[in-house]
């Protein structure tokens, strides 16, 4: 069956839908400049810049290029912009670039239009019906490695552009350690080639100048000239442009009356309105030299010369250094067109992460929803393992919706419930055909064929659609909710609204750093912000409290007492619930019993000198609670310490740092018993998510106390030495986010493929009893399940690969719901194809969590040995079978994998794979289960931190501190957890940190810079293909 359909009408629930014409296509780099090259330790960094010419942006000055190198001693700052409003998350780059500042390119500036500039990769415009462009050459050398194109033949998908692969070319490597040193020397000229540039623009005022180098035989580069010879493969019309992912692009415009046309006639390109830029494909690159027009395409723009044939003019010998701003790195990827990414195509690459733009689903899940390593995955396992590309989706199913976008709409079949298929349980969705008269349907699933309702029947029209389709949510969207029987329900039940348990910890530790009557303070008024249904005027959510040292004391909040009562259970061994009438109760209807507990607790606990704590009987009492009352919930632990007294789950200090870099290193990641395993097993089943606030002055084994959390979907948060001066406003700010945060209960979810794939792994905050169910205490808006696929079977070109995300929860109002999610891919035989439907930040995450996973059984070494390994596999497949015969010391990257490198050196460099003398253990154990259910998002900006320029911090009464305080607050609102502001001075103690999140730059732990780390990478390559 063929799941291919075209994008239906508009349904008349939904908003107007454009048609894809305004998908055009764009430059990953906008230009946007970054901090300098680090001084002494790079020798290949402080060589003179390449000169050229560009036009500053309106109201900002620069100097001149300089020719030589910025003094060893100081470090420069980055560029100050204009506006700071204007720019957004990804705004900003990481790591060595050039000191001239680039500029932006205007919405209205023409195609083919843009200056060649180092680092930057010029926007190219999709064009459906012109010719496909061909590859960039980009050269830069190190010791003979210069960054060139080199491209190959693969079929184009119609509609769709490319863009050239990066090449990276290098010839030997001087033999200085693992990854090699630069020789001293000069600084390689960038020179990029683009084969169908636009035609020529009309002439404008103070045109911006491409250049082209003829570097001399002796001494630093010349300025530039635009005489010289063309460069092999440059098109005529235009200076030549790389090709893009995913950002932002000028409209094309129309050609200047006059100009002339090559090649045979085809239909013009669509034209876009120069108001409204949309949100192009993230388009990767084209894997073959340049070719004559395709059937059906016409050529608008002249043909450059194709490699082999007329011989260019004969190339300058390379420099001997490496142009670090010459190698791909993440600047600017952001996007703020105004047309929407719109859903209807399968297999379309959405927009990455980094972009701002809105999405409107025609039948495929949002990408807030699901996203994939690839958007065209293999038809057959032999390709699959050929490719080494994992093929995964990081599933985010409760994701929270930017105003503009609208939540899933949620559908009441009545008692029948939803419709499913009979033999493979799949649910109704778009991709489902009906057949004979609308009387039966075939799954996509597994095709088996199935009765339609009575209740459900509808005709079809003259296409085979049911004429009822666009009113129908489940069979036109990708993402819908069903309300779900009694028969989805535990016990054939119906839920109770669930309950929130606040359990704090009154030891001496807690009373002595405030941490009680600020936690108190707080819950008087938080109350009052619990999550609520819809339009509810107050939350169904019932509260209870419990405090603890090495005792517990529970409170009874009854409404029609006056004061709360306290009764004690030392008998932590054996834990029960002394009470169960007046524990869990209504914040409305309680308030000033409440409010007089909240006012007390650190009154009764101030002179307290006892510092022993339990962990797991405090755990027990919550779950026993709930399940007393029949209900899920959650439990919100704030805790202080070591859990070193008597009790179930006592621990003992096992921190060892001599362990680090040892066979025994992988136990400093597991759980030191197996109390806690079987304690998540029962939360899971009761449905008690635990979120864990931990305030530790020293070693509480996070690796041990995160287990529960981790198994029943909860969150854990640190914060070390904990002061209210200098952490209240993280604190309360991670606490009210929290509690007031949408989430599922009880949850079950389970991913259907079609024939063909299957899941066969799973990464997350999450329990697992069997090899299907993904088990779910909760989950909220904030957490993801990543799942891996298998072939088990040959895939179709035709009908591609569905998936289909089911999750049964129950709401904050204690409603049991189904949420569906569905996403149509397409299948290859070609793997240019795979590579150019790649997404890296994806990749990114799976590989992550795979290695954090990994090092609870293996040594550190071999989890990195690994990734490396597999990503050298990678790139040196797409070299084999895509790209065209060139010189062995060429590193060649596919356009969409060109970030690989960098963000895979800097996961291998991160605190769990190669921690520095300065992180703890508990550290590691921290950031290994904080990163195994993080969204894309997130991922992206933990590996690879956003520098942003700012000239001034302090909050004062004008319009630059008001705009840069709105920057913070905005970069805040974008994170899951409260962002603490830091301020560094050079020469200060925490310059050390800083430095940490430089990930470009060698570290001090002994991780590689980007640019040693992809020369060895191309060893590794090389090896491989040799």
């Amino acid at each position: 069956m063929n799941v291919n359909q075209s994008a239906p009408p508009v349904p008349p629930y939904g908003q107007p839908q454009p048609v894809y014409a305004g998908y055009h296509h764009q430059s990953s780099y906008g230009g946007q400049p970054g901090s300098t090259a680090p001084p002494t330790p790079y020798g290949a960094y402080n060589g003179p810049v390449p000169g050229y010419q560009q036009t500053p942006p309106p109201g900002v000055s620069r100097a001149p290029p300089s020719s030589g190198a910025p003094p060893a001693s100081t470090a420069q700052a980055p560029c100050a912009q204009g506006a700071y409003g204007q720019f957004g998350q990804g705004d900003v780059q990481n790591g060595p670039s050039s000191t001239i500042q680039m500029q932006r390119l205007p919405g209205s500036q023409p195609f083919g239009s843009a200056p060649l500039a180092p680092v930057v990769s010029q926007p190219t415009v999709l064009q459906p019906y012109g010719p496909p462009p061909t590859s960039a050459q980009v050269t830069a050398q190190l010791a003979g490695m210069q960054i060139s194109g080199a491209v190959a033949p693969a079929p184009p998908p119609s509609g769709l552009g490319y863009g050239p692969p990066t090449s990276l070319a290098s010839g030997s490597f001087p033999n200085s350690g693992l990854y090699g040193s630069y020789p001293q020397g000069q600084a390689a000229p960038l020179s990029q080639a683009q084969g169908h540039s636009g035609a020529q623009p009309p002439q404008r005022s103070a045109p911006l100048q491409a250049s082209s180098f003829t570097p001399p035989a002796s001494g630093g580069p010349r300025m530039p000239s635009m005489t010289g010879p063309l460069l092999l493969g440059q098109g005529f019309g235009g200076p030549p442009v790389n090709q893009p992912n995913h950002v932002s692009s000028p409209p094309p415009q129309a050609l200047h009356p006059g100009t002339q046309m090559t090649g045979p006639p085809g239909p013009p390109p669509p034209m876009h309105s120069s108001q409204q830029p949309g949100y192009q494909l993230q388009q990767n690159g084209s894997f073959g030299p340049a070719r004559g027009p395709q059937p059906n395409y016409g050529s608008p723009y002249p043909v450059a010369p194709t490699f082999g044939s007329q011989p260019g003019p004969p190339q300058p010998l390379p420099p001997k250094r490496l142009d670090p701003d010459a190698i791909p790195s993440p600047d600017d990827r952001n996007n703020r067109g105004s047309e929407p990414f719109v859903t209807g195509v399968r297999g379309q690459v959405p927009p990455l992460v980094t972009t701002n733009f809105v999405v409107k689903d025609q039948g495929n899940a949002s990408p807030r929803y699901i996203r994939c390593t690839s958007y065209n995955i293999p038809c057959t396992s032999d390709m699959a393992k050929q490719a080494q590309v994992p093929l995964a989706a990081v599933i985010k199913p409760l994701a929270r919706l930017p105003p503009k976008e609208a939540s899933p709409y949620v559908v009441d079949h009545g008692e029948s419930g939803p419709l499913r298929c009979n033999r493979c349980k799949a649910y109704m969705c778009p991709y489902m055909q009906f057949v004979e008269g609308g009387r039966r349907f075939q799954c996509c699933f597994c095709s088996c064929i199935n009765d339609v309702p009575p209740q459900y029947f509808q005709h079809l029209d003259h296409t085979g659609k049911r004429v009822d389709a666009y009113d129908r949510p489940e069979l036109s969207l990708g993402s819908y909710e069903f309300l779900a029987t009694v028969d989805y329900c535990k016990n054939n039940k119906f839920p109770s609204p669930p309950a929130f348990i606040f359990m704090i910890d009154v030891s001496y530790n807690a009373i002595r750093s405030g941490l009680v009557g600020l936690l108190c303070e707080e819950l008087k008024s938080l109350l009052d912000f619990l999550p609520r249904e819809g339009g509810a005027e107050e939350s169904a959510i019932r509260v209870g409290f419990v405090t603890y040292n090495k005792v517990l004391h529970f409170y009874n909040v009854k409404s029609s007492l006056a004061q709360p009562q306290m009764m004690v259970v030392s008998d932590v061994a054996d834990m029960f619930v002394p009470l169960l009438d007046g524990f869990l109760v209504n914040v409305n209807e309680s308030r000033a019993v409440i409010t007089s507990l909240l006012d007390q607790i650190p009154e009764m606990f101030a002179d307290t000198r006892e510092t022993e704590t339990v962990f797991a009987p405090v755990i027990q009492a919550g779950m026993e609670a709930l399940k007393a009352a029949e209900c899920a919930g959650k439990l919100f632990l704030f805790h202080t310490s070591l859990p070193i007294a008597e009790a179930p789950g006592k621990l003992k200090n096992r921190d060892d740092r001599k362990l680090i870099n040892t066979d025994k290193e992988k136990t400093l990641f597991q759980p030191q018993t197996g109390t806690y395993q079987s304690l998540a097993k029962e939360c899971v089943a009761q449905g008690c998510c635990v979120d864990l606030f931990l305030f530790p002055n020293q070693y509480v084994d996070v690796a041990t106390l995160s287990v529960v959390p981790q198994l029943t979907g909860g969150s854990v948060y640190k914060y070390t030495c904990f002061q209210v001066e200098n952490d209240q406003e993280r604190f309360l700010s991670d606490l009210r986010r929290d509690v007031q945060k949408v989430v599922g209960f009880d949850a079950v979810m389970r991913v259907r493929t079609s024939t063909g794939i299957r899941a066969v792994d799973f990464f997350g905050a999450f329990y697992m009893s069997n090899t299907t169910d993904v088990e779910l205490a909760g989950l909220d808006g904030d957490k993801t399940v990543t799942v891996e696929f298998k072939h088990d079977d040959r895939l179709s070109e035709e009908s591609g690969a569905l998936l289909q995300c089911a999750l049964l929860y129950t709401s904050c109002a204690g409603q049991r719901r189904l949420r569906i999610h569905n996403l149509a891919l397409n299948c290859c035989t070609q793997l240019a194809d795979l590579y150019r439907n790649c997404e890296t930040d994806t990749l990114i995450n799976y590989m992550a969590k795979f290695a954090y996973r990994g090092v609870l059984n293996s040594p550190v070494k071999t989890v990195r040995d690994t990734l490396i390994t597999q990503c050298a596999q990678i790139l040196a497949c797409y070299r084999k079978n895509c790209a065209s015969p060139s010189s062995a010391g060429q590193l060649i990257l596919p356009e969409c994998m060109k970030l690989l490198p960098v963000y895979l050196n800097c996961v291998l460099k991160s605190d769990v794979l190669q921690p520095g003398a300065e992180v703890t253990t508990d550290d590691r154990a921290y950031i290994r289960q904080l990163v195994t259910s993080m969204d894309v998002a997130e991922t992206n900006v933990f590996f690879y931190p956003r520098l942003l320029p700012l000239s001034i911090l302090p909050v004062l009464d004008n319009p630059l501190s008001k705009k840069v305080q709105g920057l913070i607050d905005s970069l805040r609102a974008q994170r899951s957890r409260y962002m603490k502001l830091i301020v560094v001075k050079q020469e200060d103690k925490l310059e050390m940190l800083f430095k940490h999140f430089l990930v470009e730059d060698k570290s001090l732990s002994g991780g590689a810079s980007y640019v040693d780390f992809l020369c060895h990478m191309h060893k590794e390559i090389r090896q491989l293909l040799s």
